[in-house]
């Protein structure tokens, strides 16, 4: 844990720029990033990234980033592309694949993979650990994921993210019959004060908003087409959880039981739709639902035919 006082250099700054400017090893993104993780504190609070600093303030950061690592390219990992050039990468990830390396996973992770695949073609905004990282789906997600080849297409696509310009469509299977076929969830979340692991609503939370719209109904669950307006961390799981209709399979918001025997949330994000960082063209790309996740709606169809 590494820790600062502030003196008047610093006074007045937002505590984003501020951190990135003491500390090379962390970029400003990254520094958001952290605050939104409950990895810094002001004085034993979490603060917004638009804080400003005053004498006497005391940051703590958790040191989580190592300063140097060694990430082995990973070749035998497969990579679905779904669309590549110069500047991105977009991979339709498959359930059951950490995104980036951390603790208990220190190889055989996506980034293992890019780097196999981009060589030295990343860009570092990330960090060490999450080179081309832009934004990540939990480990049981599968679905689309941007990976930035340089630091000004991450910077761009971060930007539009920042801005709700990246539009994120899901498809989910919940437990529940889902009465009403359009629904806004307007709940703000954060880090769990019982448990670190998970996240909670709460009106001391950020800002956080799910739009669901209903697919299918059958015999004790629904299939859901969810659009998020923010990215907090497990936000649709926490959301769905909190209204009553929890992820089929999902161990941590719900008792994860299901007789279908899936591991993990029943979660795809199947579309993104964006602008080019360089040419600004539209962009709309996506992904099918996975086979496993095919065959359990096959299975809940023939239980509502029956």
């Amino acid at each position: 844990m590494k820790e600062y006082k502030i003196e008047k250099d610093l006074e007045g700054i937002r505590i984003d720029k501020a951190i990135s400017e003491k500390d090379n090893n962390i970029s400003r993104a990254m520094v958001q990033k952290m605050l939104e993780d409950g990895k810094i504190l002001v004085n034993g609070k979490v603060p917004k990234s638009s804080y400003k600093l005053s004498i006497d303030d005391v940051v703590q950061i958790e040191d989580i980033m190592p300063k140097e690592v060694d990430i082995k390219p990973d070749e035998n990992i497969p990579l679905d592309i779904v669309y590549e050039d110069n500047d991105i990468l977009v991979i339709n990830k498959q359930k059951g694949l950490v995104v980036h390396p951390g603790n208990g996973n220190p190889d055989g992770t996506l980034v293992n993979a890019i780097m196999a695949k981009c060589k030295d073609s990343l860009s570092g905004i990330g960090g060490e650990i999450r080179p081309g990282i832009v934004h990540r789906i939990d480990k049981d997600t599968s679905g689309l994921l941007i990976v930035a080849k340089n630091d000004k297409a991450h910077i761009n696509i971060s930007e539009q993210i920042k801005a709700h310009e990246v539009k994120k469509t899901y498809i989910a299977l919940v437990r529940g019959v889902v009465k009403e076929n359009n629904a806004t969830i307007d709940m703000p979340i954060a880090r769990s004060t019982k448990d670190r692991v998970k996240m909670a609503v709460s009106k001391n939370g950020k800002n956080a908003v799910t739009h669901i719209k209903v697919l299918e109904r059958y015999n004790g669950y629904t299939l859901l087409e969810v659009n998020i307006e923010t990215g907090r961390t497990h936000q649709i799981r926490v959301h769905m959880a909190e209204i009553g209709y929890p992820l089929v399979g999902d161990a941590v918001y719900s008792n994860g039981k299901n007789p279908f025997g899936v591991e993990g949330q029943m979660l795809h994000s199947t579309r993104l739709e964006f602008k080019h960082p360089t040419s600004g063209k539209e962009m709309k790309l996506e992904a099918k639902i996975p086979e496993y996740f095919e065959k359990v709606l096959k299975e809940l169809e023939r239980e509502r035919n029956i």
